[in-house]
């Protein structure tokens, strides 16, 4: 993921918030839960409800304002 960027870990809820305004400006994050993963193969190791969220370092610009304006919404910011 060298051309992208993570821009959010948190609870997924929260994350699925965050994703939706995104989307709302035309960015598609990627969205990773490494605890979802390996409860499907067979091991977990990772914190539960943990998401992150990564997008294209390119659309960072465009991005910034709606992430910072969500965290101060949420209050982790």
């Amino acid at each position: 993921m060298s051309e992208t960027t993570r821009i959010y870990t948190g609870p997924t809820l929260i994350a699925k918030g965050l994703v939706a305004r995104l989307n709302e400006i035309g960015i598609s994050p990627i969205e990773r839960n490494d605890h979802d993963s390996s409860v499907r193969a067979g091991f977990a190791m990772s914190i539960a409800n943990q998401t992150m969220i990564f997008i294209r370092k390119d659309e960072m610009e465009k991005a910034q304002p709606i992430i910072d304006e969500f965290l101060n919404e949420i209050g982790d910011h």
